[in-house]
């Protein structure tokens, strides 16, 4: 059973304590949504601002049950590099609109057949397995931000902001009591700002927050929008590659529902969950934004606090918003620093697995059975040692099912197969 709650997804605090605590969300998912946009050549405003939209639309979907953060989806950044590549950014948009609808699609199809079939295809094995690779395959991520500079090179100097900011952030989450307990991650946030800034004044090396991006940004600006085009091969891509992201939704919904104790497969139902995310992805793609996805980081925050509320993840998303138009304070949070997100990653990341690891134990799986302890195995193999499955579609482009995704529709197929041992 997870802990007691502080709040759960019904509650509302105080505004007192409403605004850091969606501020923290904010802070948790900020920095991987606008990689995205970075990486693809898409606006970062415009994904602020379709995220923070995306989240509204997603919990107006499921009737404010679920407490779901959505931000920037990595796992179509292939995607939308090669088509728009081919035929230009506006065609990747368009495939993004279509994958939006096919997850809406999916989500009729569940609503009819039903859930209980998932209960047969993800036992704990399954579902355990898969939380703890989704909390493992993203180490490498937390671990490159935290020991590496600017240019990918390790560096000890960022290596010291990233423990000294994971030393605050575990510290003030043992430690503190009252409110405070509540906003470990923004605590070390902070603190591992100003370690930084602190540092760069007496050493050259630590000198790595720049102001001058702020100073430039203007203050009130609407975000970049671009509208989607549509053609057959865009959108054909997209529909393939978002089979993959069906499966990384199906564990994603399964760490939310292991770490809030609620099913939120039955209430408000997976055809729910699935149809907010692919609506919040087409209506991304309608104004330039990436598809969109629900967030471990944001996962990892309710884990440590114990706060799931959704209108705590409602003011996230219209601080979002907000933001998206304020440039110079968006530009002021992209000053934080690589090393300091990576410090906490490295404790957000790894308490994602540790559910899993809790899944496990806490159902009575027995490693005994070869069939469990193969199970597992395989997925972690798959998932964390970067397993692949990739072939060309025409035009350059691939479909790829890797990853998370590859090692859950593995674990499924393996548990169907395998017939369970028989009690004696």
């Amino acid at each position: 059973m997870p802990e007691k709650q502080i709040l759960g997804p019904r509650d509302r605090p105080d505004l007192r304590h409403w605004i850091p605590l969606s501020f923290q969300h904010v802070f948790a998912m900020f920095g991987a949504t606008v990689l995205v946009p970075l990486l693809t050549g898409l606006s970062p405003s415009a994904a602020l601002f379709s995220a923070g939209t995306g989240t509204l639309i997603y919990i107006l979907l499921t009737g404010a049950r679920v407490p779901a953060f959505l931000g920037s989806s990595f796992a179509f950044i292939p995607p939308i590099i090669s088509i728009s590549a081919a035929y230009g950014m506006p065609y990747a948009l368009g495939g993004a609109f279509a994958a939006g609808l096919f997850y809406c699609a999916a989500g009729a199809v569940i609503k009819i057949a039903g859930t209980r079939w998932l209960d047969r295809a993800l036992p704990p094995v399954v579902i355990g397995s898969v939380i703890v690779v989704i909390g493992l395959n993203l180490a490498p991520t937390a671990m490159g931000m935290a020991m590496n500079d600017s240019g990918g090179n390790y560096s000890l100097p960022m290596l010291s902001i990233a423990f000294v900011t994971l030393g605050i952030t575990v510290a003030a989450n043992i430690f503190l009591k009252g409110f405070f307990s509540t906003i470990p991650i923004l605590i070390g946030l902070v603190s591992g700002y100003i370690f930084t800034l602190i540092m760069g004044r007496f050493f050259p090396v630590y000198d790595i927050i720049s102001f001058q991006g702020v100073k430039d940004a203007a203050w009130f600006g609407p975000p970049h929008f671009a509208a989607p085009k549509f053609n057959f091969v865009a959108v054909l891509t997209f529909i393939i590659v978002s089979l993959a992201t069906i499966c990384e939704h199906l564990g994603d919904m399964l760490v939310t529902s292991k770490v809030v104790g609620q099913d939120f497969y039955k209430s408000p139902g997976l055809h729910r969950t699935l149809a907010g995310d692919g609506l919040a992805t087409a209506w991304a793609s309608m104004w330039g934004g990436p598809p969109n996805t629900t967030y471990g980081e944001n996962i990892g925050v309710m884990v440590i606090t114990r706060v799931y509320s959704v209108a705590v993840i409602g003011g996230a998303a219209l601080i979002a918003i907000i933001l998206s138009f304020f440039q110079k304070f968006s530009a002021l949070i992209r000053t934080i620093p690589t090393p300091v997100m990576g410090g906490i990653s490295m404790l957000l990341f790894g308490i994602i697995a540790s559910s899993g690891l809790r899944t496990i134990v806490e159902s009575g799986v027995d490693y005994k059975d070869k069939r469990n302890l193969t199970i597992s195995s395989v997925i972690f193999v798959i998932g964390i040692g970067g397993g692949r499955l990739a072939f060309s579609i025409g035009s350059g482009v691939q479909f790829q099912l890797a990853g998370v995704a590859l090692a859950t529709l593995v674990g499924i197929i393996l548990n169907l197969v395998f017939p369970p041992a028989k009690k004696q």
